[in-house]
């Protein structure tokens, strides 16, 4: 059994799947046939010519069918006539990184999420919400960040802890599948919730993402769960959600480049003439999050520090002191489009 798993018409959190039993077992990933669907529901093709082919991209093993022999293929979308649909950001993310696949672009992406049952975070009262953020009350509503940062933050415990499973089942599918995860924690707010993956090369990042976020909706399917990536699921005096991705090239990641060539060099100065342009690309309704509080600074203005979680480009530490490494972009939010970030970061660092 192969699931062919793709992203539709409504943005790259549009997650559709259809399972299709191969009559020979699969070997690898050109042992899998193209595939098509009906394009109108997905809002990719009109009703008179509704068909959509699907050509499978990355392979992946399926966690919830647990044999070797069941398989998941990540697909972009085409239409009968062999043209790139408008949903497929894939094949222009991989035009850009072949046009210099010397510079071997590493990437590795935190995905923030938060998990909601019966219309309210995991750990919010069952009331309806008064004020979300406001003091602690008899209801039970967490206190605001503002004045406590809280214990939620990779915390253990059941009074602080909420959606632990759900994380830990993700964990476990992203591993069985051969999605490159490299961590899960506890957000500042109850129910929320990141994961990151990588470390990833090129076009395999935004492969490996999106297969993680499909991972984690089936996921909450089984725990009646339902998954947001909304950049700030909670209006007040709580964290946002974001996509914050990580980003280095082999010249970045070598030892004797120099200090402030490294911070001061054309990436930074990119990176800061092309703010708007990314901002627009990074999410919507990431002016929601990005307000100059809650570990965010303000959309309209770009910055950058060492060690500084309130500017949009953190520079580790570890790579002030090395002078070599990489840079963190904290803009990104968390419905954000893989493809489409990763290879914005690479062409306005290496190719503009």
């Amino acid at each position: 059994v192969v699931e062919y798993v793709w992203i539709g018409g409504d943005g790259p959190l549009d997650l559709r799947s259809r399972a299709k039993v191969l009559p020979k077992t699969v070997q690898g990933l050109e042992d899998i046939p193209d595939a098509g669907f009906d394009g109108f529901q997905t809002n990719q093709a009109p009703p008179d010519c509704s068909e959509v082919r699907m050509k499978p991209r990355a392979l992946f093993q399926d966690p919830f069918r647990p044999t070797g022999l069941n398989l998941m293929v990540l697909c972009d979308c085409w239409s009968p006539d062999k043209r790139p649909l408008p949903s497929n950001t894939r094949i222009m993310a991989q035009q850009l990184f072949d046009v210099q696949p010397q510079a071997e672009p590493w990437f590795s992406v935190t995905q923030e999420y938060t998990i909601f049952k019966d219309g309210k975070p995991l750990g919010w009262p069952s009331a309806t919400a008064r004020s979300f953020g406001g003091p602690t009350t008899q209801l039970g509503y967490p206190g605001p960040q503002a004045i406590d940062p809280g214990p939620y933050y990779c915390s253990a415990g059941a009074d602080v802890s909420f959606g632990r499973q759900i994380a830990e089942a993700h964990l476990k599918a992203c591993l069985c599948a051969g999605v490159k995860i490299s961590g899960v924690h506890g957000q500042p707010m109850p129910g929320q919730w990141a994961f990151k993956v990588g470390t990833c090369q090129g076009i395999e990042m935004g492969d490996h993402l999106t297969m993680a976020r499909y991972l984690l909706n089936r996921v909450g399917e089984h725990f009646g769960c339902v998954v947001s990536f909304d950049p700030k699921p909670i209006p007040g005096d709580w964290n946002g959600a974001g996509c914050h991705t990580s980003f280095s090239t082999k010249v970045r990641r070598i030892i004797a480049l120099a200090h402030r060539s490294f911070l001061t060099g054309k990436g930074i100065i990119n990176l800061e003439r092309k703010h708007q342009e990314h901002i627009m690309a990074y999410g919507e309704g990431n002016e929601r999050r990005l307000t100059g509080m809650h570990e965010t600074a303000h959309i309209d203005t770009f910055s950058w520090g060492v060690g500084n979680c309130m500017a949009h480009i953190r520079v580790p530490k570890s790579t002030e002191i090395a002078g070599c490494g990489y840079l963190e972009d904290r803009r990104p939010a968390s419905n954000m489009d893989p493809y489409v970030v990763t290879s914005m970061l690479f062409k306005t660092c290496c190719l503009d």
